[in-house]
């Protein structure tokens, strides 16, 4: 038998968790009756929360939200939750370090002195980099765009410094390495286009609704990654090939990055990569500092001439 503030509790956190609940599933969940649950829910609006009524054949309730932030209720992995995102908002790429400490600042100080010891025993530090950081306004307001399907128009700054105009059906943004990234149909070119957020300056107010297009991968995790290996189809590089190194996978392992090493067991090791380029992938696979044999397909193996004559003219005194 659990006690009444237990109880409220648990149905504080059942409604935080979606948004409607038919009472009699509440009931069960509570294991009380659903005149209990009224109850209950009196008890809650009385303390600040805004949990209303829902029509229809087997009614319930929603929480919504509030004029004014009544108390909290966190259990232990949304504490862990949190810490960790708050900590590490300075590696976000967006500008918001200093509100994020604000944040985590306010919600110690009233969480109990049980959850506080968690979140102080989380000590992480959000490594920075110097890269440009997002401003938070320009990031809400291509979110918004998206949201609404609505054009959106704005400057945007190439690596070079030149700022051009653009017009855009915006997709999706997606965050990937610390960077943040825009997802769409570029109305100028027909084509697909991923635009860095940071370089983006946008105009308001934004253009007409539009309906929006299908990406041509399944998702736009897929098409992101497509694109960033230079492909517009798969979600493959263009150049794939395989090598066999005078190193055994062990060694090598911690240095290939997204590439594969399969262990041959005589001090070998069978390893296959790809890149944008044949040229690329060979000066690439000549970073472990060791022998390279049976390079396959033929394309790698003539790059790799092609590579090495570049090597021998750059080294040679003009």
């Amino acid at each position: 038998m659990t006690s009444p503030t237990s109880r409220l509790l648990r149905l504080l956190s059942l409604l935080q968790a979606r948004r409607d609940w038919p009472g009699d599933v509440l009931a069960e969940r509570l294991d009380v009756s659903a005149r209990t649950v009224r109850r209950d829910v009196e008890h809650l609006r009385e303390m600040g929360y805004r949990v209303t009524a829902v029509k229809g054949p087997d009614g319930g309730y929603r929480l919504d939200a509030g004029s004014e932030l009544p108390p909290l209720l966190f259990d232990d992995g949304q504490v862990v939750a949190l810490a960790v995102a708050l900590r590490t908002a300075s590696a976000s790429g967006v500008d918001i370090a200093e509100d994020a400490e604000r944040a985590l600042a306010t919600v110690r100080q009233v969480l109990p002195q049980r959850l506080r010891h968690r979140l102080d025993a989380l000590t992480v530090t959000g490594a920075v980099d110097p890269q440009p950081v997002v401003d938070p306004t320009v990031l809400l307001a291509v979110s918004a765009a998206v949201r609404a399907t609505e054009v959106l128009r704005f400057g945007y700054t190439s690596g070079g410094g030149l700022t051009t105009r653009r017009r855009v059906e915006p997709h999706h943004i997606v965050a990937s390495g610390g960077r943040w990234y825009l997802v769409a149909w570029d109305l100028d070119v027909d084509d697909w286009r991923i635009h860095r957020v940071d370089r983006m300056a946008p105009v308001t107010p934004t253009g007409p609704r539009f309906r929006r297009r299908d990406l041509p991968q399944a998702d736009v995790a897929t098409f992101v990654a497509a694109r960033f290996k230079g492909s517009s189809h798969e979600n493959r590089w263009p150049c794939e090939g395989r090598v066999v190194l005078t190193a055994s996978a062990a060694e090598i392992a911690p240095y290939i990055g997204e590439a594969e090493v399969i262990d041959r067991g005589d001090g070998t090791s069978e390893l296959r990569a790809g890149s944008w380029s044949w040229e690329s992938l060979a000066a690439s696979l000549m970073r472990f500092g060791v022998e390279i044999e049976a390079a396959q397909p033929p394309d790698l193996a003539d790059a790799f001439i092609t590579v090495g004559r570049r090597m021998l003219a750059a080294g040679v005194p003009g």
